[in-house]
């Protein structure tokens, strides 16, 4: 099947294949998969002019619902959180979505753009790990020690807000009491939207690990807030993608918007499950996922950037 619009000629099974299995992984770290959508279409398919980052941001907006609404079912949404994430964010991918076709339109200087947020990212993500071992190994002894208690898991997995005030965000989840600043989510949520705008994700590939080595939350509480922030900035960027189009005649902005649905369903099936089995997956071993995927995709990107 042939795609005007980006060039691309593949199988119309492919895209929505491939998208189930990046979103069933990636939505069980509070992230779309669209960072590693990206990848995949500029690599694989190659589609490298600019509205592959606005293709990317229609298949976030798709895809991240279905995840959204299964939190919600099961009582893991942190609204205030939410509401955090999503003032910052919005104002962020709108000077990202800029940058990406005025400052990086050149395929091989936007994939080393890509290739040093992510390993900064990523490697971050995994010294933490690294570092804390002892730490981490005495919360899954906890969380185990909880699992065996008489609750239910759907109790066990409900947050109940205490406070969300300029000042701070609290909530409780398996008993413990959980506390962030609400002006430093804002900004980390601004920043992530800068580069989530250019690179053509929701900012949640950014949020969520920051939001988990700096502010100590369970990854489990926060999963629901980044997928949401994502689909909110995502629907934004699409919109300022389409409407600067006209101004930028010699370049492809505007989304590919058939593409961009065909990986938005294989999404939309894989961020309902992803979200279904994250209860039943380890924090460690998702946090160590979603770090070493960071880097590894970073490493990628750069490998063909020397080329």
């Amino acid at each position: 099947m042939y795609f005007p619009v980006s060039g691309v000629e593949v199988s119309p099974f492919i895209p929505p294949l491939v998208a189930f299995g990046i979103s069933f992984f990636a939505s069980m770290g509070g992230i779309s998969g669209a960072f590693l959508l990206l990848p995949f279409q500029m690599s694989v398919l190659g589609y490298t002019a600019p509205s592959v980052s606005a293709t990317n941001q229609f298949f976030t907006v798709v895809a991240i619902p279905s995840g959204v609404y299964r939190y919600i079912k099961e009582k893991r949404m942190v609204w205030p959180l939410t509401i955090a994430v999503a003032a910052g964010t919005l104002p962020g991918v709108f000077l990202g979505a800029y940058a990406r076709v005025a400052w990086l339109p050149d395929p091989k200087q936007f994939k080393l753009f890509a290739a040093a947020f992510l390993l900064y990212v990523g490697g971050k993500l995994i010294k933490d790990l690294i570092t804390k071992k002892s730490t981490s190994n005495t919360q899954q002894t906890e969380n185990a020690a909880t699992s065996k208690t008489t609750q239910t898991i759907d109790q066990s997995f409900a947050v109940e807000t205490l406070e969300f005030s300029m000042r701070r965000i609290a909530y409780t989840f398996q008993g413990e009491t959980y506390s962030c600043p609400t002006f430093g989510i804002f900004m980390l949520s601004f920043i992530a939207g800068i580069f989530g705008g250019t690179y053509g994700v929701g900012g949640a590939a950014i949020i969520a690990p920051f939001i988990v080595s700096w502010f100590r939350l369970p990854i489990h509480t926060i999963s629901g807030a980044t997928l949401m922030g994502a689909f909110l900035t995502s629907v934004a960027g699409v919109f300022f993608y389409t409407l600067i189009a006209p101004y930028f005649p010699q370049q492809s902005v505007a989304p590919d918007w058939t593409l961009g649905l065909l990986f938005g369903i294989g999404g939309m099936a894989g961020m309902y499950c992803g979200a279904r089995f994250q209860r039943y997956v380890p924090a460690a071993a998702i946090t160590w996922m979603l770090g070493l995927v960071l880097v590894g995709t970073a490493i990628k990107y750069a490998l063909e950037y020397l080329r």
